[in-house]
């Protein structure tokens, strides 16, 4: 109690507007409100009694507007349930964060698995013995020998000894276990967010669809390898062992949408808690400019561009799902010409003896997704050099304008790194910076994107 009490009650016993003083007439958009010039008063009485004080100072000095409902700093729900926060904790949007960083990490080393053909190394899921790696001689020679059985081994490994199984076993092996703990990493801390009331209702379907990604992610990852252990690789004199692009492409989907969701999610929690903080400067500015006609145009555009990023990420899993980038290792030509002939991109053999089914070449025949994959890749670059040069000539607030710096820089950098993977053959070095980049590539236009969205109503 004390003198905040006395204060509070000497408010409420006169309609005087002595402690209240207004800024009428600040500006004639739709946007503008009176504002307040009493910051600690709602410290000093609590936020619903100020709020009911003010209203009996409207009458003599004006009224207390603080601007279309839809984006006032605290809701009328929020008002009358003062305890309810809209915003989550800051520490989960940092730990949404590090969440990203290890699915980006993860991916990186997914792909290096796919390069040094080592992801078919370890036949069997086991998601909690398959956490030991092997110590023993006689534990190593029992995994020696299973893998033998399979198609990869006696097509593509052949002869290798046991030194040189061990390397591509700890690539496998390594992959899986920092799977395994990205999901502790994910699962307690979301469970004790959720337990401590550090997360709202929202934050919670959002954390909870993250988590069932997770698990679909972890289950595809094995029904991907399963494809590539299959008995009929090694009976076909064609087939080639290796796992199924489409399920290849399924895996790396999955790791994409989890890095986006992660990342956008935590963002967004940071966003959130400086806005209710006070920690960005002229929020009222900020958020007129971010609902202004020609930014809001802009955003479409540039969600737009990172669904094209995208997509074309995961041509590139198709590519790497066929290995198709081992064929017409020159730019801008393949072969002879622009494209192949095509009688070679549409070619009959892939409709396997179904002439409805020439579709799959789209999808299986390693020329037409190559020239697939160059197509996306070059209408991505066009269509992020026709943002970047559009975003030169908008007020975008400064994060904006250097997020779209930094996503133009990298995806030149992508375009080189693609051109000169192709042309030297994949080596690993350039193939895994390629993918790596494309992440980055992806993150800044989600980067970029988010920067973009209208603030918020928040509260702590």
């Amino acid at each position: 109690m004390g003198r905040s009490s006395n204060f509070a009650s000497r408010v409420f016993q006169t309609s005087s507007p002595t402690p209240f003083r207004f800024i009428h007439n600040l500006s004639t958009s739709r946007h503008a409100a009176y504002t307040l010039l009493t910051p600690r008063l709602p410290a000093l009485i609590g936020r619903s009694n100020f709020l009911a004080a003010s209203s009996l100072a409207s009458g003599a000095r004006g009224q207390l507007v603080a601007s279309p409902p839809r984006r006032r700093a605290y809701t009328a729900a929020a008002a009358a349930a003062p305890g309810k926060r809209t915003a989550d904790a800051p520490i989960v949007g940092y730990w949404s964060l590090f969440c990203a960083s290890m699915v980006f990490g993860i991916i990186v080393w997914g792909g290096l698995t796919r390069l040094t053909e080592s992801g078919l190394s370890i036949v069997e899921w086991a998601p909690i013995t398959g956490a030991r790696l092997p110590t023993s001689d006689a534990e190593w020679e029992a995994e020696f020998a299973k893998y033998k059985q399979f198609p990869e081994y006696k097509k593509v490994h052949i002869g290798i000894t046991l030194d040189d199984f061990k390397r591509i076993y700890f690539m496998e092996w390594f992959h899986r276990n920092v799977g395994r703990l990205f999901g502790v990493v994910y699962l307690l801390p979301m469970a004790y967010f959720m337990s401590k009331g550090m997360v709202t209702r929202a934050g919670k379907a959002k954390l909870l669809g993250l988590g069932f990604l997770l698990l679909g992610q972890g289950a595809m990852g094995w029904y991907m390898v399963s494809s590539g252990l299959e008995k009929e690789l090694g009976e076909r004199p064609d087939a080639v062992p290796r796992v199924s692009q489409y399920r290849l492409t399924s895996h790396l989907s999955l790791a994409y949408l989890l890095y986006a969701g992660l990342s956008l999610y935590g963002w967004s929690v940071i966003r959130a808690n400086r806005l209710a903080r006070g920690k960005i400067a002229n929020p009222e500015a900020l958020r007129a400019l971010l609902l202004n006609p020609e930014i809001s145009s802009f955003r479409r555009k540039t969600a737009a561009a990172t669904l094209l990023v995208g997509t074309t990420c995961l041509s590139g899993a198709m590519v790497a799902g066929l290995d198709a980038g081992l064929i017409y290792n020159e730019f801008p030509t393949m072969g002879l010409g622009i494209t192949p002939p095509l009688s070679e991109l549409w070619d009959a053999f892939y409709a396997r003896g179904n002439p409805s089914a020439m579709w799959r070449n789209l999808t299986e025949n390693p020329s037409t997704v190559q020239l697939e994959h160059r197509a996306f890749a070059m209408t991505t670059f066009f269509a992020l050099s026709a943002l970047w040069w559009q975003g030169r000539g908008l007020p975008l607030p400064r994060a904006a304008r250097a997020t779209m710096h930094l996503m133009y820089s990298l995806a030149w950098l992508q375009v080189a790194l693609g051109i000169t993977t192709l042309v030297d053959f994949v080596p690993i070095a350039n193939a895994s910076a390629h993918q790596a980049n494309s992440v980055l590539l992806l993150a800044s236009a989600l980067g970029l994107f988010h920067t973009l969205r209208p603030l918020r109503c928040v509260r702590l």
